[in-house]
């Protein structure tokens, strides 16, 4: 699980990330990233609707999602907010398949990253 300072709770800052920030894509996730700088910890949300799958499939998504963020925490900048949007394909992909939600988080994250410093 994320430490609460590290999460994005209020509707309003998904909306604002989603839609005034940048987007990577990878085959199973969409990482939504806003760079506003100050001193405030890195936000992250994560959003996986019913067309991923069950109940179960989607909280397990949720699951690989939250631990790519986890592995992911201290290479961020301060003050970024981060929305991870889970595709279909996340929750169809059968174990021992590469990529898995989690790797492919940290993929996103590295090419938002990558986009923000150009």
């Amino acid at each position: 699980m994320l430490p609460k300072a590290h999460r994005l709770t209020n509707s309003e800052d998904f909306r604002r990330t989603i839609r005034s920030g940048q987007r990577s894509v990878t085959p199973t996730v969409v990482v939504h990233s806003t760079f506003d700088g100050g001193d405030d910890p890195a936000r992250f949300g994560v959003t996986v609707s019913k067309s991923v799958g069950g109940s179960v499939v989607r909280h397990r998504v949720a699951r690989q999602i939250r631990h790519g963020i986890l592995g992911k925490l201290v290479d961020v900048p301060s003050g970024s907010r981060w929305v991870i949007r889970a595709l279909p394909a996340a929750g169809a992909r059968r174990s021992g398949e590469a990529p898995s939600p989690g790797t492919d988080v940290q993929a996103g994250i590295e090419l938002a990253l990558r986009g923000a410093s150009r």
